[in-house]
């Protein structure tokens, strides 16, 4: 697999830069370091950084970590898409709080746990991908002369489905109820709960997030609510969790009919009682959140066959705000379509013009993945296009084709749901030449939920 991202690690112990590098080169891309922070600007200038791994405590100022948090700031005043991790000797509960609200992505203490720090990059990685994407698609929908129905601009929507969501969203995001985004897959919810915290009151505060897909079941208290150094075999230092990072702000948790039901009841205490215990903690802690939840399931229907709690679901679903999948507002797909030509032409340096019959086609089809899949569709076929215009043909199986398919060769040489998921999860690797993160997306899948299924395939 393709090794991704560009990692800078800035450290004033030259050991440290020598281990980090060596653990990190194996799985990424490029790995430059520095031993002097001054260094961070020239060289965020002449390479196209991910990730930077940055110290917190330099020569004068041994222990504070003022250092770290005035490199941080003047990073993201330099660019807002680089995930910035600070890390530093003197592990310190209330440094990594103030960390996150200052905007870096994680905190690690020395000396690291190699599998922690190659989780933390990894995700830090992810993150610094999709801020990238979102920023690429503010800036660009900025320029489209349509004018954009939602104040948030990674809104796209003019159909009746979509300014009912715009009202109910900027309704409900000016009260601090849980809320609980629905729909299929590809719909937007993480947009969505960006949204509702960037127009909250408490937009100034963090916006933490946890795909509850990708948890197992015995990290789940130290994720959410962190653990005590010594607390079990693992907690080599004291971890902060998510509820506390989100104090103040808001908490989104993705996925969350995934959750077995003895992390429901867990989770259901901590709603209530707005109060938290890391494990292996005496003291209780006070929170202050904003709860956002998503799922593509139908949790009703899970409350109903014994999968989920009605008392948890009536704790979350306070303002439910479903967004309706693509096949409900064709209207929209020009709209959407265009952007994404917009988007895509400039990445790809292509000026290609689009033809009547495309967007016949585009407008035709179903979309089961939604906006997702409309956009991956726009960008293989700004690539694939040969000519002047764009060749929806290479990407798209029209309604007309599938109706006209003898229904024999629709039928699969096996029932095996296994072997068909694995196949398909094949199919998706080799189409995106096995970048894991956007075959999940294809799919449908968190990363989380798609490498476990690698794993449980031996992929």
């Amino acid at each position: 697999m393709d090794k991704q991202g560009t990692i800078l690690i800035v450290d004033d112990n030259t050991d440290v830069l020598l281990a980090a590098k060596l653990l990190l080169k194996k799985h990424h891309k490029k790995i430059i370091t520095t031993n002097n922070p001054f260094d961070v600007e020239s060289l965020l200038n002449s390479h196209s950084v991910d990730v930077i791994l940055l110290d917190m405590n330099f020569d004068r100022d041994a222990i504070s970590g003022q250092e770290g948090f005035y490199w941080l700031k003047k990073i993201h005043a330099q660019d807002q898409s680089v995930a910035v991790v600070l890390m530093t000797a003197y592990s310190d509960v209330q440094l990594a709080v103030e960390a996150i609200k200052n905007g870096a992505t994680d905190f690690v203490a020395k000396p690291w746990q190699n599998d922690q720090l190659l989780t933390v990059i990894a995700t830090a990685l992810a993150h610094a991908q999709d801020k990238k994407a979102l920023s690429q698609l503010s800036r660009q929908t900025q320029g489209l002369s349509q004018a954009l129905s939602s104040p948030q601009s990674e809104f796209l929507g003019q159909s009746d489905a979509m300014l009912q969501v715009f009202d109910t969203l900027k309704k409900a995001a000016k009260t601090d109820a849980n809320i609980l985004i629905t729909g299929e897959s590809g719909t937007g919810k993480e947009l969505t709960a960006h949204a509702i915290h960037a127009q909250s009151p408490r937009a100034h505060m963090p916006f933490i997030s946890l795909d509850m897909g990708a948890v197992s079941e015995n990290l789940f208290e130290s994720e959410l609510f962190g653990h005590k150094k010594g607390a079990f075999t693992d907690a080599k230092a004291d971890r902060v969790g998510r509820f506390e990072l989100a104090h103040g702000g808001s908490l989104f948790l993705d996925e969350v009919a995934n959750m077995p039901l003895a992390q429901q009841v867990k989770l259901l205490a901590a709603i209530q009682n707005r109060q938290i215990t890391p494990i292996g903690a005496n003291k209780v802690i006070d929170t202050d959140i904003r709860l956002i939840c998503a799922t593509n399931e139908a949790l009703p229907e899970a409350v109903a066959n014994g999968q989920f709690r009605q008392d948890l679901l009536y704790r979350i679903n306070t303002i439910e705000i479903r967004l309706p999948p693509l096949r409900e507002r064709q209207e929209d797909i020009p709209l959407l379509v265009q952007h994404y030509v917009d988007i895509y032409q400039q990445k790809y340096r292509r000026d290609l013009t689009l033809p009547t019959s495309a967007m016949r086609s585009l407008c035709a089809y179903h979309w089961p993945g939604n906006v997702r899949e409309l956009a991956h569709t726009i960008e293989r076929a700004v690539i694939l296009s040969e000519g002047s215009e764009l060749a929806i043909h290479h990407v798209l199986v029209s309604p007309q084709q599938t109706a006209n398919t003898p229904t024999e060769a629709l039928q699969p040489d096996t029932f095996d749901l296994e072997i068909i998921e694995q196949r398909t999860i094949r199919a998706a690797l080799k189409h995106h030449q096995g970048n894991v993160s956007h075959a999940a997306k294809a799919l449908g899948l968190t990363r989380g939920a798609m490498y476990r299924r690698l794993d449980k395939y031996g992929l």
